[in-house]
């Protein structure tokens, strides 16, 4: 399906993270560290540039900006070209997701106060493109008449899984499109086993952070949840484009409060917050190495990888833990 290009949506991809539980299995792969998102994992494209060729196709390449890490410069540099390549920040340290999403949305929001963003993490496997795309696409014409509202693309989950943030869904608040927008009743976190298990009794949702608001409305949630954070970014913003933006941008992480966006933010504001469900799309976080491989199998693609080192490593880290817990 093609799916035409809109002037007024931007899209923010996160790259900055280290990928640190899936480095052993890269060490022992490649024979050297590497993170996951300028990994190939399977066919002939990094997990970030699957990433930013989806932002492609949803919006003009220029209305894209995205967040590497400082010390990730070497492996940015192969990826990104001056044609497509929209804005990259370099970011100075990785201080988790909260500063991770307000940098790049005080770029956006400089240029286009308006905007409609588009969040999307790089470590994400996503098939088939063009059914999430069509939901993406979706998202951002509800969120035209639901402006005060986060929307997030959620999928229905398939086993107990402690990592993800899930959600438990009320209300209707409209449709768009074959889609349904549904009010978030409560967001949990990195849930416990016991409280991921009631969740998952209730009809919960994984959240995926891939997230569709208007900037102004992130803005305001960031100065509600997160001001420590919020003042940073606005003495950012009174620098860009000038001789000081560099400079200022290092001495703001100088001392960058490390908070995570689904937490310090996310969680505390449920009642603006609205779902729209992934149908008929396979969606896994890749934060572990073991996921990796069973999206694979579940495709019958052969990895990129040999699948006994993804086999191996996975068991010396369990090993590992299980020594250190007894």
């Amino acid at each position: 399906m093609s799916l035409s290009h809109s002037h007024d949506v931007w899209s923010v991809i996160l790259a900055g993270g280290e990928g640190k539980r899936t480095q052993p299995f890269i060490q022992k792969w490649l024979g050297s560290s590497k993170p996951k998102q300028y990994c190939t994992f399977v066919g002939k494209r990094s997990m970030l540039r699957h990433t930013l060729d989806r932002a492609d196709r949803l919006g003009k390449p220029q209305h894209k900006v995205t967040v590497v890490a400082e010390h990730h410069r070497p492996y940015a540099q192969e990826i990104f070209d001056a044609q497509q390549s929209g804005k990259v920040i370099f970011q100075p340290q990785n201080c988790d997701t909260a500063a991770g999403i307000f940098l790049p949305l005080t770029y956006v929001r400089t240029c286009d106060p308006n905007a409609t963003v588009a969040i999307f993490p790089s470590d994400h496997f996503i098939f088939p493109e063009d059914r999430f795309l069509e939901t993406v696409r979706h998202a951002t014409r509800a969120i035209e008449v639901l402006q005060d509202r986060v929307l997030l693309l959620v999928v229905r989950p398939t086993h107990l899984e402690l990592d993800y943030g899930w959600m438990n869904v009320g209300h209707t608040l409209g449709k768009q499109g074959n889609s349904c927008l549904r009010q978030v009743d409560s967001f949990l976190e990195k849930p416990s086993q016991l409280e991921a298990l009631q969740a998952m009794a209730n009809g919960a949702l994984w959240n995926t952070l891939v997230i569709v608001a208007k900037v102004e409305t992130l803005w305001r949630l960031g100065w509600q949840c997160v001001p420590i954070i919020m003042e940073r970014f606005e003495w950012l913003a009174k620098s860009i484009d000038t001789i000081h933006e560099r400079q200022t941008l290092r001495r703001l992480y100088q001392k960058m409060p490390v908070m995570n966006f689904s937490s310090a933010v996310l969680q505390k504001v449920p009642e603006r917050l609205g779902v729209i469900e992934l149908e008929e799309v396979l969606w896994s976080d890749w934060g572990r190495p073991e996921r990796i491989l069973d999206t694979l199998e579940v495709l019958g693609k052969k990895p990129a990888f040999p699948s006994e080192i993804l086999t191996t490593t996975t068991s010396s880290f369990t090993s590992s833990l299980s020594e250190v817990t007894t």
